[in-house]
């Protein structure tokens, strides 16, 4: 009888998270090096990803800086080439960088339905494209976690986030289409998504938020980044080989209210 199939070890590993720079993303790094990959930090913010770095190395992982805005894709071929030479060839990707819109639909101004397109849909799939390049080029194996959310799923009047809902959503369906489209290259693409989870995006919103909607959750609380920890490392992991294509919902129940 075989014993189960289960690894977290991502030992020679090469792992670039976006939006490092503080919640989810801050998070997913430093699980991704407690496990024993090489983490390149990205986001806009420098001195945050070096205090991340210097975090991570003082716990005796390894994680490099690599400043990015993921609206520019222009950046991503250079910013790639600067891991690979640091790093070495990425194998892992989480695309998590993202923006809320906060404010409703007609109350939006074209400059900030580009930032939210850009940022959360155009920049995922730009970034997706040039690390998948690389990897069939080398013809190496590959895992992608692409960050979605339960509004693509379940929507209500006073979210006033209709444009991130519908980004989430081209996340869901980027995930479905270019899982079937880079299967054959045994490059791996998942989601996970997310309910309401304590981060610096959603800080402002909760603090909006009065006690009474937390109260209609069924477990009356909000999530916290760590209960996203076993979603990941799943999908990034070996365990995971013939998972792809799949969104994981980690809502808490949040979505049944």
């Amino acid at each position: 009888m075989m014993k189960p199939e289960f690894s977290t070890d991502l030992s020679g590993q090469v792992a670039l998270v976006t939006g490092a720079t503080s919640g989810l993303g801050w998070r997913f790094a430093e699980v991704l090096a407690q496990s024993g990959a090489k983490v390149a930090l990205s986001g806009r913010r420098t001195a945050r990803l070096e205090e991340l770095a210097a975090s991570i190395a003082d716990l005796g992982g390894t994680a490099e800086p690599v400043p990015l805005d993921v609206s520019s894709p222009s950046s991503f071929p250079e910013a790639v080439d600067a891991i690979e030479a640091e790093l070495g060839p990425i194998t892992i990707l989480v695309n998590n960088a993202g923006v809320p819109d906060a404010q409703y639909a007609t109350a939006m101004s074209l400059g900030k339905i580009n930032q939210v397109i850009d940022t959360n849909f155009r920049g995922a799939f730009a970034l997706s494209t040039e690390v998948a390049r690389r990897m069939i080029a080398a013809g190496t194996a590959g895992k992608m976690v692409n960050i979605a959310s339960m509004t693509a799923f379940e929507y209500h009047e006073n979210n006033a986030a209709s444009l991130y809902a519908m980004t989430k959503s081209a996340i869901v369906r980027m995930t479905e289409t270019l899982a079937v489209e880079w299967s054959k290259f045994h490059i791996n693409v998942n989601a996970i998504a997310p309910g309401l989870f304590e981060s610096e995006m959603t800080s402002g919103m909760l603090e909006r938020m009065s006690d009474a909607v937390v109260e209609q959750f069924p477990r009356k609380r909000i999530c916290r980044p760590h209960q996203l920890d076993s979603a990941l490392l799943f999908l990034v992991s070996p365990s995971s080989d013939a998972v792809t294509g799949t969104i994981v919902k980690v809502d808490d129940g949040q979505g049944g209210r």
